[in-house]
């Protein structure tokens, strides 16, 4: 064997063994992976790619006047300016979380359509908005 495809071979299982441990590494991580989305897209035809039960984080802001308290139980809706979607929340909310805020929860959608929150975040000053909640707004507002 000459040293050129010795070097061939080489790089051959070198790119091999890469893609074996990237692959092996998404394998892993793909049900700990949580994702995004806005009000639009949850209503909208995305919905359908939504496994249910499957945990994912909604973002928007809290509409006025939703916030319904009930015990230790909240419900609210948030909009992404274009769409809205029922949410409920059972647990202590943030100190910060007001209506007209912008929110980001972590749970997943019931049956019914309503997302169940595990987790409220709220924004920590008013010049911080999760970019991924900015660009769908930005998105909702542009004419």
């Amino acid at each position: 064997m000459t040293p050129r495809r010795q070097r061939l071979y080489a790089i051959l299982m070198i790119l091999s063994g890469i893609a074996v441990a990237l692959a092996l590494t998404l394998f892993a991580l793909r049900d700990h992976v949580t994702f995004f989305y806005s009000p639009s897209d949850i209503v909208g035809a995305q919905a359908r790619f939504i496994p249910p039960n499957r945990p994912f984080r909604l973002g928007g802001l809290v509409v006025e006047g939703s916030v319904k308290k009930m015990g230790p139980s909240i419900s609210f809706e948030v909009t992404d300016l274009r769409k809205t979607l029922q949410v409920s929340y059972t647990g202590i909310t943030p100190g910060l979380f007001h209506e007209g805020k912008g929110v980001v929860a972590l749970g997943s959608l019931n049956k019914d359509g309503v997302f169940i929150a595990t987790e409220l975040l709220a924004k920590h000053d008013e010049n911080y908005m999760p970019p991924e909640v900015a660009r769908a707004l930005k998105k909702n507002t542009a004419p």
